[in-house]
């Protein structure tokens, strides 16, 4: 399902789209050495349940995970890069931690992430995060009202490839409404040109995402957590757009940003 939704809904995408901005923000002020991800889940709760809002994740059931996911963020730590399960661990020097947040408020869902390093980081760490993050950038830039899926793809892929790290076609970006998760799929690389045309009304959840040396996942124990398969580092950053006649608007910002 492509969903086009009426301005009024656009108007309640921005209020859940500031939250999951606030929250993730919020969050990685907290995120320190010895942080557990449990206090990270436990907050993120906090946060969710005390704005009104729903949380997208607590009973998602999809076909790859072994559902339903029951926490309210997504942490991935280091070799994890997509649906990191809360576990009791506690974040150490020089951890390369990805939170992923989807909530729903009055209806409209919105849906975000950010990579950052706890501690000190190495110099390719954090150029492998500034990647994903100009790659977001780039793919936003593309995404005007009459473009297509492929030239978000291609402005993403071009990035990417550009600064030498494989690329996953798995999973990537989607629309999202009503539901957190839904066509049309936003790969990581395209062809410009390609797939579905643009229209006012569509939101996108564009999320850029690398592991330093392969393009292979592999499945955690817990059943959700995807790793790489070599146990490379990785990053991922996301935010939720809205195309508009007047350009795409990011969601997802935080307040101190807008």
């Amino acid at each position: 399902m492509i969903e086009i939704l009426s301005p009024s809904q656009v108007d309640r995408a921005r209020v859940t789209g500031r939250l999951v901005g606030d929250i993730l923000d919020t969050l990685r002020d907290r995120c320190e050495v010895g942080t557990n991800l449990l206090d990270i889940d436990r907050w993120a709760q906090e946060m969710i349940l005390g704005a009104g809002a729903t949380s997208c994740y607590v009973d998602y059931a999809p076909s790859f995970g072994r559902g339903p996911f029951g926490h309210y963020i997504c942490t991935a730590v280091n070799d994890a890069v997509l649906h990191g399960l809360p576990h009791d661990y506690r974040l150490a020097d020089g951890d390369l931690l990805t939170l992923d947040l989807a909530v729903i408020v009055d209806g409209i869902a919105a849906d975000s992430a950010i990579s950052f390093v706890v501690g000190s980081g190495s110099a390719a760490d954090l150029a492998m995060i500034d990647t994903t993050e100009r790659a977001l950038a780039a793919a936003i830039a593309a995404a005007q009202v009459d473009h297509r899926i492929g030239d978000i793809s291609r402005a993403i892929g071009t990035v990417l490839s550009g600064d030498g790290y494989p690329i996953n076609m798995q999973f990537g970006g989607h629309g999202i409404g009503t539901t957190m998760h839904q066509d049309p799929h936003v790969a990581n690389a395209g062809r410009p040109g390609r797939g579905y045309k643009l229209r006012p009304g569509l939101l996108l959840a564009i999320e850029p995402w690398v592991m330093a040396d392969t393009d292979e996942l592999i499945t955690d124990a817990d059943g959700w957590t995807l790793r790489s398969a070599t146990g490379c580092r990785t990053a991922h950053s996301e935010h939720t757009v809205a195309i508009t006649a007047d350009g795409p608007e990011i969601l997802t910002l935080p307040s101190r940003l807008r």
